[in-house]
C-alpha cells in the first residue's frame, strides 16, 4: 500500500434531532456545519423544520398524561439518573464546550460540574413542589381553601445562546420536575453540549416524548414554537426584539410566555434553583372545600 494510500478523509458525525426517544435526521433534508471556536470544521447539524417541530409537539403531548401523573419520587429517580449518566460523560461534555467557545479547560470542567448540580438539585425538588409552592389559605368563611401547583403543559424552551450547557439545562429541568414535557431548541451556534444530554435520555430512563431537542435557525423556528397551538407555554432566551414577536404570536392561544435576558447569570443559585425557577412552568389551582359541621 502505497504512502499516498494511508491518507483518508475524516467521517464527519452528522448530529441528529431527538424526538420521542428517536433520532431523526429531519424532515427538511438539510444540514448546517457545526464549527469550533476558530471556524473548523467539527460535524454537521440536522437543520430542524416546522414539521418536526409539529412532530416533537405531537411527541411531548403524548407523552404528558403519563409523565404528569408519575409520582414525584419517580420523576426524581430519573432525573438522578441522568445525573449519573452526565457525570460519567463530564470530560466529554467539558471537551464539547472548549472546542465549540474557546473557554479554558478549568472554566468548562466548572460548568459541567455546576450543571449536574442543577440536574441533582431538580431531583430533590420533585417530591417537595407542592409542599413549597402550595398553601392552604386562612379565609373568613366555613371553607378550607387550598392553592397547589400543576404543570403546565407541553413548555416549549429556547436554549441560550451564550451557556450551552448550564443555561440549556436550567431552562428546562424545572419543568420536566413538575411534570411538563418540553420541545427544546438547543443554541443555534453551541450545541454539542445540548446533543450530548439528549445522547443520554434514553439510558436516563426517561420515557419517549418527555423532552425532545430540535437544532436549527432561531429566525426560522422561533416564530414557530411561538405561534404552535398546541404549545401551553413558552421559556426562551431572547432578545427584546425576539421577545416582542414570541408574545404577539403566542397571544394566539393565550400561551404562557416567560422570557429570559440573553446575558442572565446561570450561575445564579437563588434564581436558578430555588422557587423562581419554576415560573412559567407551573400553574396554580385554588380548590374552596367545605368545613364539617360539627
Amino acid at each position: 500500500m502505497s504512502e499516498a494510500s494511508n491518507d483518508r478523509v475524516t467521517v464527519l458525525k452528522t448530529h441528529k434531532l431527538f424526538i420521542k426517544g428517536a433520532y431523526p435526521r429531519g424532515e427538511s433534508g438539510r444540514t448546517h456545519a457545526l464549527r469550533d471556536a476558530d471556524g473548523g470544521l467539527l460535524g454537521h447539524l440536522c437543520t430542524g423544520s416546522r414539521k418536526d417541530l409539529r412532530e416533537a409537539v405531537e411527541a411531548a403531548r403524548g407523552a404528558l398524561g403519563g409523565w404528569s401523573a408519575a409520582t414525584p419520587y419517580l420523576r426524581g429517580q430519573i432525573l438522578h439518573r441522568l445525573a449519573e449518566m452526565l457525570e460519567g460523560r463530564a470530560a466529554e461534555i467539558a471537551s464539547a464546550i472548549r472546542e465549540t467557545t474557546g473557554r479554558s479547560a478549568k472554566k468548562a470542567q466548572a460548568e459541567v460540574a455546576a450543571g449536574i448540580d442543577r440536574v441533582i438539585c431538580f431531583a430533590g425538588w420533585s417530591d417537595k413542589i407542592t409542599s413549597l409552592l402550595g398553601n392552604q389559605n386562612p379565609v373568613a368563611q366555613p371553607f378550607h381553601n387550598f392553592t397547589s401547583p400543576e404543570p403546565v403543559g407541553v413548555i416549549g424552551v429556547i436554549a441560550p445562546e451564550h451557556s450551552s450547557f448550564l443555561g440549556f439545562l436550567s431552562l428546562w429541568l424545572p419543568a420536566v420536575c413538575a411534570g411538563d414535557t418540553v420541545v427544546c431548541m438547543a443554541s443555534e451556534q453551541l450545541p454539542l453540549p445540548a446533543l450530548l444530554v439528549a445522547e443520554s435520555l434514553p439510558n436516563s430512563d426517561f420515557p419517549a416524548g418527555v423532552f425532545n431537542l430540535l437544532t436549527g435557525m432561531r429566525k426560522e423556528l422561533l416564530p414557530a414554537f411561538a405561534a404552535h397551538r398546541d404549545i401551553d407555554g413558552l421559556v426562551a432566551s431572547a432578545d427584546e426584539k425576539e421577545a416582542a414577536a414570541l408574545r404577539e404570536a403566542g397571544a394566539d392561544n393565550l400561551k404562557r410566555v416567560r422570557v429570559i435576558k440573553p446575558d442572565a447569570d446561570f450561575e445564579d443559585t437563588h434564581a436558578w434553583e430555588g422557587p423562581e425557577a419554576f415560573r412559567g412552568a407551573v400553574e396554580y389551582k385554588t380548590v374552596w372545600h367545605p368545613m364539617s359541621a360539627e
